[in-house]
């Protein structure tokens, strides 16, 4: 499998999550009409990450050219890749079928509620496709955009449902002090903006593993233990 195999399936595998919360709500209220999902007691209990990919030919969701939110470059038919077969795969679990997901449904559910993905270029990603899929089934309705520090959010104006990404690689603090760039375990002071959301996703791994100049500390801080590391 390669990287932008993986990537991808990493996405959606963030994104099957919000699919089953939804699910769950609706499952109180009246059972969706699809094979094999009847009762919550069936959603609640299926693994939604041990399945395949299955060939789909009503994908994509949404086309990233006609997406405002996306940024170009993930964007792959516009810098030239001649095949779209890759677009075409849905995931299928193994113990269930997942509901088709319904950008208005969503958010009718959603409605007065904040949403954030807090983490590096993976949470870009998972941001990124979630709101081009609202915005592909809600085309009509209206949102507004603000990026700034870091932190980026599309507001469906009409549902008052927001979607928010906070960039932040390690999730804790990393602060400059005499001994160079300093990896806090213990700060996690960019959590004030995580305040007051209704639903947090969150995620960070590759960048722990990286080493020499792509490390982005020098110094791991713990109190009372301080480790020094070598780029």
């Amino acid at each position: 499998m390669g990287v932008s195999s993986v990537r991808c399936h990493l996405v959606v595998q963030g994104l099957l999550f919000l699919i089953l919360l939804l699910q769950q709500a609706r499952a109180d209220h009246q059972v969706y009409n699809v094979s094999g999902l009847r009762s919550r007691k069936q959603v609640s209990s299926c693994n939604l990450f041990q399945g395949k990919w299955v060939f789909d030919a009503s994908y994509p969701f949404y086309d990233a050219s006609n997406c405002p939110f996306i940024d170009p470059e993930f964007d792959c038919q516009k810098y030239g890749r001649p095949d779209k077969q890759y677009l075409k795969y849905s995931w299928k679990p193994d113990s269930c079928d997942l509901p088709r997901f319904d950008g208005f449904d969503f958010l009718r559910r959603w409605r007065g509620k904040r949403i954030m993905f807090v983490g590096d270029s993976l949470s870009l990603n998972q941001w990124e496709s979630l709101v081009c899929m609202i915005h592909q089934s809600a085309s009509n309705a209206k949102t507004s955009f603000v990026k700034k520090d870091g932190l980026t959010t599309v507001t469906f104006d009409g549902y008052a449902v927001s979607v928010s990404l906070y960039r932040t690689p390690y999730l804790v603090d990393i602060v400059r002090e005499s001994v160079g760039r300093v990896l806090k375990l213990d700060s996690i002071q960019a959590g004030d903006t995580w305040k007051q959301m209704d639903l947090l996703i969150f995620n960070s791994w590759h960048w722990w593993t990286h080493k020499g100049n792509s490390q982005g500390y020098g110094t791991i801080h713990l109190l009372p233990m301080l480790f020094l590391f070598n780029n």
